[in-house]
């Protein structure tokens, strides 16, 4: 009997999965294999709300393997070391994984190629897994990416997508390999309250639902913060319970002009995967420098403090952030305002943001997270650099009735329509009993300081 091993990383699914199938056309047995690196909890990554939704995709990882005769090995330690001992445990000749473009992911796949190669294990690394086209598919004449996004979506959306892989019927795992018991939601601790289900199952669902009622008007109303159009996929798409080229596929079929826009914010993420793939310091370090003194965490603590809780002064800003913490989750739109606040209303380093986000965004990745942050601070791929979000206008137009932020913040339920973005313009006595913050700053002045920051006063 031939057994080659499936590493599970960022692809916890089984529909579309080239690793699986590879390994399943080439062993007769297969042992499914996810292994809990403390270097990610070291690393600060594993913070409750991608905790609890991990475990959701490994449990039902497991109960899709069981109906089909299989069942997922959980290890815990370093991936490497736990990889080695499971394929000499049952005789595996090959290891299956998913490509990544994260530091983390280099550093894994060498060690992998080392401890394995030692035992006369091959490993088989797959594109096309974690992103619909692979990152390097697609480049400039003289150059190794595209730096700039839409003629890299010209490229990539006439690049052909590969077939797309049924979930196998069957899958053998031999009984020698052990393993530990899958995560439990219920041990994640300081979970965001409506946090959403994890795992393939709700993903799939979701999409499902989602393409046949949403999709056609994404284009008209994936920037309606109240509307709540969006598609909310992107978790399944972080933690890999959905496909993204079967995503691609299925909105393609269905066509029209919501499915182009939509297919378009897909092209952002595998743009990102390409950058970060070219220029992994991008992650930590200005994509392009501007010349930024950010103001950092000790001289802007009262700011940022503000910020981070959702008292600004700002509603659209504290709406953003209080649905953050809400749900572990932010409308894309409000991303952009309350990251374009911090950084260039603040003028506070986008570092101290993203590591925000990343402690509650459930779709938390380094990948977009970072290069998203750096989009709006003027040092990654935007190219308009200077660009400031004016909270206000925002709000007005994205939120026109203010039903978003009186969602999000009560202090403000009793203030009609859009008198709801500008609070301090109420009467004195109105104001009074409101017990909301008055702004942090004047939007001039923050933008004063931005401008003569970057040379531009």
């Amino acid at each position: 009997m031939t057994v080659a091993v499936v590493l599970f990383t960022s692809d916890l699914r089984l529909h579309d999965h080239p690793p699986l199938h590879a390994a399943l056309n080439s062993a007769d047995e297969v042992v499914p294999l996810f292994v809990r690196d403390p270097a990610v909890h070291a690393a600060g990554f594993d913070v409750p709300n991608r905790a609890a939704f991990l475990a959701d995709c490994l449990a039902d990882l497991d109960a899709s393997l069981r109906r089909r005769g299989g069942r997922l090995v959980v290890r815990s330690g370093p991936v490497a070391r736990e990889v080695r001992s499971v394929a000499a445990e049952c005789g595996a000749t090959e290891v299956h994984m998913a490509a990544g473009v994260t530091g983390y992911a280099h550093r894994r796949e060498e060690r992998l190629r080392a401890e394995l190669g030692a035992g006369g294990v091959a490993l088989r690394v797959h594109d096309s897994v974690v992103t619909a086209v692979a990152p390097g598919a697609v480049t400039p004449l003289g150059s190794d990416h595209f730096a700039v996004f839409t003629p890299y979506l010209r490229r990539w959306s006439k690049e052909p997508l590969r077939e797309l892989l049924p979930a196998p019927r069957a899958v053998r795992v031999p009984d020698a390999v052990r393993g530990e018991e899958p995560p439990s939601r219920a041990n994640a601790a300081d979970v965001s309250p409506d946090l959403p289900a994890g795992g393939e199952s709700a993903g799939r669902d979701r999409f499902a639902r989602w393409a046949d009622t949403g999709l056609f008007r994404y284009e008209e109303r994936h920037d309606d913060l109240a509307g709540d159009a969006t598609s909310r996929l992107s978790p399944y798409l972080h933690f890999g319970a959905l496909s993204p080229v079967e995503v691609v596929r299925r909105a393609r079929e269905k066509g029209g002009a919501g499915a182009d826009a939509f297919v378009r914010q897909l092209c952002w993420r595998d743009f990102h995967h390409q950058v970060l793939a070219a220029r992994p310091e991008a992650s930590v370090q200005d994509y392009r420098t501007r010349g930024d003194r950010w103001r950092g965490e000790e001289e802007a603590a009262e700011d940022i403090a503000a910020w981070r809780e959702g008292r600004t002064g700002y509603p659209v800003v504290d709406a953003g952030m209080r649905q953050l913490r809400h749900e572990g989750w932010m409308h894309n739109r409000a991303r952009l305002l309350v990251a374009s606040f911090l950084t260039k209303t603040l003028y506070v380093d986008w570092r101290i943001g993203a590591r925000h986000f990343l402690r509650f965004l459930v779709d938390g990745d380094v990948v977009n997270n970072q290069l998203n942050w750096q989009w709006v601070a003027g040092t990654g791929t935007d190219t308009r650099p200077h660009r400031v979000l004016n909270p206000v206008l925002q709000g007005k137009r994205y939120d026109p009735d203010g039903t978003y932020v009186r969602r999000w913040v009560p202090e403000l339920a009793d203030v009609g329509g859009a008198a709801v973005h500008e609070p301090w313009r109420l009467p004195a006595h109105e104001r009074a009993r409101l017990r909301y913050p008055v702004p942090l700053l004047d939007l001039g002045e923050g933008l004063a300081r931005f401008r003569q920051a970057r040379g531009r006063g």
